[in-house]
C-alpha cells in the first residue's frame, strides 16, 4: 500500500503537487508513539545519522583527549554550510590532530550559502573539501583514528575500525544484530539503512539516555547539548535545522538528511522522531518536521519556522501565488507527548 501524504502543495485553488512519505515517533521505552506509513522497509537516514556517528568520537575519549569542545561536536553532527564560522573551525581542528585538508576523505563542493559561493567565484577562490558539508564529520572520523593510533587512510571504509565502531553503537541503539544493509554515502562515508521504528527508537534513547551505560548516556547529552548550543554550526545561515532548534530555544535537536530524511531528538519527552519523504524532496521533509513539532508544542514563533510550517510558493514578481503545508494526515493529526 501506498505511504499516506504528508505534505500537500498548492497553487490557486488546487492542490498542484503531493509529497507521501512515513513517520515514526518513539519513546525510550521502545514504544512507537506515533506512526504514519511503512516503518519496516529499512532506509538510510544519510546525514540524520550523523549524531550517532559521532558517538565513537565521544565515547573513545578522543574529543577530550584533543581538546575538543562543543562548537567541534556539533560540526561532528553537521551537514554545514561552507561558511567561514564552519571552515576556519574544521581547518583549526585539523591542524589540532595533524591532520590536512587532503586527509579528508570527502570531495570539495561550493559553499551553500550563496553569498559566501558569489564571493569565492569573484576572486577566483576555489572550494576545498574543508567546504564539504560533511567536512565536520570527517574531522570526527580522523580524530578518533588519532586517538587509537592506527591508520587514517581509508577510515572512511566500511570495514574500518572507525566504521565498524559507527555500526557497533548503531545495532545496541536500534536492538538490531547483524550487518545492516548499507551504501556509500555522498560524502563516501558508509550510510546504514535501518528500519523507521528502529531509528525512533534509537533516537528517542539519545534524547533520554537514563538507561543507557553511563559512558554512553554522557556521550548523547554532550552531542545534543552541542547541536541545541550551536544550531548555525550544525546546519548555516538560513538552514531548515537552525530555524527549527532556534525557535524550539533549544528543546529539540533535529537534523535534516538527503533525500527526504529528517530526525529530531526531545530530551524534555524523551521522544525520537524520524520521516522519510518517499521522492527525496528536503522541501516536505522540512514541512513535515516543522508539523509534527507544531503538533507537539515545541515550534517556537520565529517567523521563519512558521514558514517551514506553511512556506509561500512564489513565482518570479515575488507574488504569493501557492502554499506547500502539511496535508491532514500532518496537520490533524493527534501527536502528544
Amino acid at each position: 500500500m501506498a505511504n499516506p501524504v504528508l505534505v500537500e502543495v498548492t497553487r490557486g485553488d488546487l492542490v498542484e503537487s503531493v509529497h507521501r512519505g512515513s513517520v515514526a515517533i518513539a519513546d525510550a521505552k521502545g514504544n512507537i508513539r506515533f506512526a504514519l506509513g511503512d516503518l519496516h522497509t529499512p532506509v538510510y537516514p544519510r546525514s540524520s545519522l550523523k549524531p550517532i556517528q559521532a558517538l565513537p568520537l565521544l565515547e573513545s575519549g578522543a574529543a577530550d583527549a584533543f581538546g575538543l569542545g562543543e562548537e567541534e561536536i556539533a560540526l561532528a553532527c553537521a551537514s554545514h554550510s561552507g561558511e567561514p564560522m564552519h571552515t576556519t573551525r574544521v581547518a583549526a581542528w585539523l591542524s589540532r590532530i595533524g591532520c590536512l585538508e587532503s586527509d579528508l576523505a570527502c570531495g570539495a563542493h561550493p559553499s551553500r550559502y550563496e553569498p559566501v559561493a558569489e564571493d569565492m567565484i569573484r576572486r577566483g577562490e576555489r572550494p576545498t573539501r574543508i567546504h564539504n558539508n560533511c567536512s565536520g564529520k570527517h574531522s570526527g572520523f580522523l580524530t578518533v583514528a588519532r586517538h587509537w593510533d592506527i591508520a587514517t587512510d581509508g577510515y572512511e571504509r566500511h570495514d574500518h575500525p572507525v566504521q565498524r565502531a559507527i555500526a557497533k553503537a548503531l545495532s545496541e541503539l536500534t536492538e538490531i544484530a547483524g550487518e545492516f544493509p548499507w551504501g556509500v554515502d555522498g560524502c563516501a562515508a558508509p550510510n546504514f539503512a535501518v528500519p523507521l521504528d528502529a531509528q525512533a527508537r534509537a533516537f528517542a534513547k539519545f534524547a533520554a539516555p537514563d538507561s543507557l551505560p553511563p559512558e554512553r548516556a554522557n556521550a548523547c547529552r554532550r552531542i545534543v547539548r552541542a547541536m541545541t548550543s550551536f544550531p548555525e554550526l550544525v546546519s548555516g545561515t538560513g538552514r531548515s535545522c537552525a530555524i527549527l532548534m532556534r525557535s524550539a530555544k533549544g528543546r529539540v535537536a533535529v537534523k535534516i538528511g538527503a533525500e527526504g530524511f529528517y530526525a529530531g531528538m526531545v530530551p524534555e519527552m524523551g521522544l525520537g522522531i524520524v520521516l522519510k519523504i518517499d521522492d527525496g524532496a528536503s522541501r516536505a521533509a522540512e514541512t513535515a518536521m516543522a508539523a509534527i513539532l507544531d503538533r507537539l508544542g515545541l515550534l517556537g514563533g520565529d517567523p521563519a519556522a512558521r514558514d517551514l510550517l506553511n512556506a509561500p510558493v512564489i513565482n518570479t514578481r515575488n507574488a504569493i501565488v501557492g502554499l506547500r503545508s502539511a496535508a491532514p494526515s500532518l496537520a490533524q493529526a493527534d501527536i502528544r507527548a
